[in-house]
């Protein structure tokens, strides 16, 4: 990660000038020499098409400029040696080791960790009076695991595991409605031991337990943390209590122990081949030059898009039913990660950083939002995420139909219809056929799996990661930390402090009545 200010650089000079140029993307993706070999993509079992996004060649050469000037190699080398990479906590960031990809020192500092979860993840399968586990995290703490649980759990045959974030009572309350509290544990998921959200839902659990008569609630519960000792003042077992290393963000962390349910639900195999595809995704990223790098090309074509080409959002829409929590995962990685305004040593930045991302699931979003990406006057990119395998036994149809709505939409986002051509079959009606017109040329990209399993989809998540760390490099920010998060939590815990606020905030507090 560099102190150099990037934006006086001729590399960005170059993209710069570069961006203020018309792109004829149609004329790119009809007839660019080279363009397929540069940006599709085959890996891990995913194939990657970048080939429909609003960058050339060229571009994609200037972006490998940038990548030079900003350290690209010596910062993702930090990252895989256990440097510090987060500068405003002076902290390595060490969750690829925890799937063994990391320095052999993390590894090894891993590997107690990811030892005692596999033997409580056996330990819960194994007993037959568990049938139900209550996962009690938020953020990082849960996105992650309610997204591998929604991805493979239907067939695991362990416990049903349920995830409960919200502080809303009744995101809880219908949770333990589906349970028997004499056959439910509950996993409690916080880095600090101090999450305001989660030990608040810890506690309405446990007297849930107590109340239908469980003798020791707390010795039914698992605490995952990096601050073991916290969790030991909070009554629970030492053998229950799975540590991981504070270097390790949250929002990076299903990796380890806060991993578990896949564990619990799916096996310890599952949980194993999800980490050995991360770790082909991590071997790929670490050791293959930046031209030919494709978590890295991504991110730099994030960067092109978002801050050279002020493209303000990023839309990704999951064409399977088991990834429709991949968009709010990718929501928090990408955002909390690089939606800074400072540079990693702390210089405010003139220029736009991550986009903001958001989405569905196909086919739904088709009827709900794709209006305003073929039609709407903003031009931004739009992901498409698919698997070629079915993952249900019904009739062919139905999977064929998913897939081709799939491609088939960012065919028409990129050729669009003109205005003859609309004039044509609306019987020369002008004002209709104005309305049945795509201006096209609007860039998308296309991922798709050739099935989700354990192993691809830990392939898939590993390359969002590093796809989001090569674009904080490009653009000289640090990743790893979220100070923005922090400010509401404490303005949050001040409530009860009787902390003094703007008038607007007291006129609610007194009509809410706190």
């Amino acid at each position: 990660m560099t102190s150099v200010l990037l934006d006086a650089t001729p590399a960005w000079a170059a993209l710069t000038a570069a961006a203020a140029g018309d792109i004829d993307l149609a004329a790119l993706v009809a007839g660019e020499p080279g363009r397929r070999a540069a940006l599709v993509h085959d890996l891990a079992g995913i194939y990657f098409d970048f080939s429909k996004l609003a960058a050339s060649t060229g571009t994609v050469a200037l972006l490998a400029d940038l990548a030079a000037v900003a350290g690209f190699d010596p910062a993702r080398a930090a990252l895989f040696g256990g440097a510090v990479v987060n500068l405003s906590e002076d902290r390595a960031a060490t969750h690829p080791a925890e799937r063994g990809s990391g320095s052999p020192v993390d590894v090894a500092a891993a590997a107690p960790g990811q030892a005692k979860l596999r033997a409580v993840a056996q330990a819960v399968r194994a007993d037959a009076s568990i049938a139900h586990v209550v996962h009690i995290g938020i953020g990082g703490s849960a996105l992650g695991p309610a997204l591998l649980l929604d991805a493979l759990g239907a067939g695991g045959s362990g416990p049903q595991v349920h995830v409960v974030a919200n502080i809303d009572g009744v995101a809880l309350d219908r949770v333990l409605a589906q349970c028997d509290p004499a056959r439910t544990r509950l996993i409690i998921v916080s880095k600090t031991f101090t999450t305001l959200e989660t030990t608040t839902n810890a506690a309405s659990a446990l007297d849930w337990l107590a109340a239908a008569g469980v003798a020791d609630p707390r010795g039914r519960c698992i605490a995952v943390t990096a601050d073991p000792e916290k969790a030991a003042a909070f009554g629970i077992a030492d053998a229950n209590i799975l540590p991981f290393a504070d270097t390790v963000g949250g929002r990076y962390s299903l990796w380890s122990a806060v991993g578990l349910p896949l564990a619990i639900r799916c096996g310890v195999a599952a949980f194993d081949a999800l980490l050995a595809g991360a770790g082909v995704m991590d071997a790929h990223f670490r050791d293959t030059p930046f031209a030919a790098n494709v978590p890295a090309l991504a991110g730099a074509l994030d960067v092109w898009a978002a801050t050279f080409l002020r493209k303000s959002t990023r839309s990704v829409f999951a064409y399977d039913e088991r990834l429709r929590l991949l968009p709010p995962y990718l929501q928090q990685l990408e955002m909390e990660s690089n939606g800074k305004s400072v540079t990693a040593y702390g210089e405010p930045l003139a220029y736009p950083t991550a986009a903001i991302t958001w989405g569905g699931t196909g086919t739904d979003a088709q009827h709900a939002v794709f209006q305003l990406l073929h039609q709407g006057t903003h031009c931004d990119p739009v992901e498409f995420v698919a698997v070629r395998t079915p993952g249900h036994a019904l009739a062919a149809t139905h999977h064929r139909q998913l897939l081709g709505n799939a491609f088939a939409q960012g065919a028409a986002l990129l050729k669009g219809r003109t205005f003859a051509e609309a004039l044509a079959i609306t019987g020369g009606n002008d004002a209709c056929a104005r309305a049945r017109t795509f201006p096209g040329n609007r860039p998308s990209a296309t991922i798709l799996l050739d099935r989700l399993d354990p192993a691809t989809l830990g392939g898939l998540l590993a390359f969002y990661e590093h796809r989001t760390f090569t674009a904080a490099t490009l653009l000289g920010i640090n990743p790893f930390d979220q100070w923005g998060v922090e400010l509401g939590k404490e303005m949050a815990s001040s409530l009860d402090a009787g902390s003094s606020f703007d008038a607007s905030t007291t006129a609610l507090m007194a009509r809410a009545g706190l």
